[in-house]
Parts: structure tokens; C-alpha cells; sequence
């Protein structure tokens, strides 16, 4: 893992050339809760809880990151995909993961997991429509900046390893809302590579799939209350 980290940091590097942290980086600090869109979706322990594998489901879909001072984040994210061919088969996704993050001088952030994510993805259509699986990405954001925003304040664009944006975020805490910065439950399996599409190239400890039983009340809910569109984030 810390290789692969290094040589992402150096490939990302070569492509990019080196970037100066000026007043568009540090309007404000990195550290700190971000949330996007209604700002529903929140870091910490009213996300997930990972002793249980659980999820306590936000209001309305959206994202969520959080930075410490000395290196650690961690991300929350909610979000629902609808089928062009099928539009009452909307999948819910609900993703958690935290570990330690780079500050490449190129203007990249390089986040590393503890090994401990998982996710929870529900498809009412699907054969098994609710299972639970690893989710241990380490994900390359090749760009980044933070900028005033007159009605909603400071706000953080990240850029996805394509230099797709992510939603803008905004910060809700200068003091981060995570659960401890280590490693929260127990996680078996191996390593394999693959690529993922908002970042990374590894997938550490991948493990198998758990089956869940559990109800899509969840998910529900909030297909009643948004309606069927495609309300990916």
C-alpha cells in the first residue's frame, strides 16, 4: 500500500508539474466537515457505524469529507441511480471509508484507506436487492481549491483522477466530525487492483460480499420523497 501510494504521487506529479498552495488552495484551511448540496450528509457517527456495518440514512443523498490538521479524513456518501430502461429500479448507495491523505506539491490530494470501509448498496429490482461489501479504494483527486462563495461561504471543489469536479462542498465545522482516525473493525481478504470512477487503483483487503436481509425502508423513503429521477450527486 505505501508504494503504491508513493508511485501515485509520482505519476500524478510527472502529469501535472508542481503547483504553489496560494490564496486559491487557502482561502480557508482544508481542515475541517464538508457537505454538499443540502448538507444532509455528514461525516461521524450519525453516518455509519462500523462496529455494526451499519448506516443511519441522511435525508436526502449528497457527500461528505473530513480533514484533520495532522492527516487523516474521512469520507460519508450517499447517492441513488436511476435505469434509463427501468426507471422505478433506482439503486441507493451508501458509502463509507476514512484512513490518512497526502497534500502533493502538485496540487493533488492521495487518500489512503485504513482497510476498514465498507458500503451498503440497495437495488429493489436486483436478485439480492440489499447486501453490505468491503469498499477500501485509494482514491487520487488530481485537483483542488477553495473558494468564497457569497451565500454559502467557503466551499472546497475536488477534481476526480479524469479532472471530473465532485459537487462543491461546503464547510459546515472547522473542527472535523470523524470517528477515531484508526482502524474500526475487522476486515479479511486480499488486495486487487482495478479502477474505480472517482479515483484510485487499489482495492485493499476487498474480502467478499455479506448478504444483508435487511428492510429498504431507507431507501425508500427517499425514493417517495425525490421522486424517479436520476439523483446521482
Amino acid at each position: 500500500m505505501m508504494i503504491f501510494t508513493s508511485l501515485l504521487l509520482l505519476l500524478a506529479t510527472s502529469a501535472l508539474g508542481q503547483t504553489v498552495y496560494d490564496a486559491a488552495h487557502n482561502v480557508t484551511a482544508i481542515t475541517g466537515t464538508w457537505s454538499s448540496g443540502s448538507q444532509n450528509v455528514i461525516t461521524g457517527s450519525g453516518f455509519a457505524t462500523p462496529s455494526q456495518e451499519a448506516f443511519t440514512y441522511p435525508k436526502t443523498t449528497g457527500m461528505s469529507y473530513s480533514f484533520t490538521a495532522d492527516g487523516y479524513y474521512e469520507i460519508a456518501r450517499y447517492r441513488m441511480t436511476s435505469n434509463g430502461t427501468v426507471p422505478t429500479c433506482i439503486t441507493g448507495v451508501m458509502n463509507w471509508s476514512h484512513g490518512t491523505y497526502v497534500l502533493a506539491s502538485n496540487g493533488s490530494i492521495v487518500m489512503t484507506p485504513f482497510g476498514d470501509g465498507y458500503q451498503q448498496i440497495q437495488d429493489p429490482c436486483a436478485a439480492i436487492s440489499n447486501f453490505i461489501e468491503n469498499y477500501n479504494y485509494t482514491e487520487l483527486y488530481v485537483l483542488w481549491n477553495i473558494y468564497q462563495d457569497p451565500v454559502k461561504g467557503y466551499t472546497l471543489q475536488l477534481y476526480q483522477y479524469d479532472g471530473t469536479p465532485l459537487p462543491p462542498q461546503y464547510l459546515i465545522s472547522t473542527s472535523p466530525n470523524m470517528l477515531p482516525t484508526q482502524a474500526l473493525r475487522n476486515v479479511s481478504g486480499t488486495t486487487t487492483s482495478t479502477t474505480v470512477q472517482n479515483a484510485a487503483v487499489v482495492n485493499a483487503n476487498a474480502g467478499e460480499r455479506r448478504w444483508d436481509a435487511a428492510s429498504l425502508t431507507g431507501l425508500l423513503t427517499v425514493i417517495s420523497g425525490l421522486g424517479l429521477a436520476s439523483l446521482l450527486l
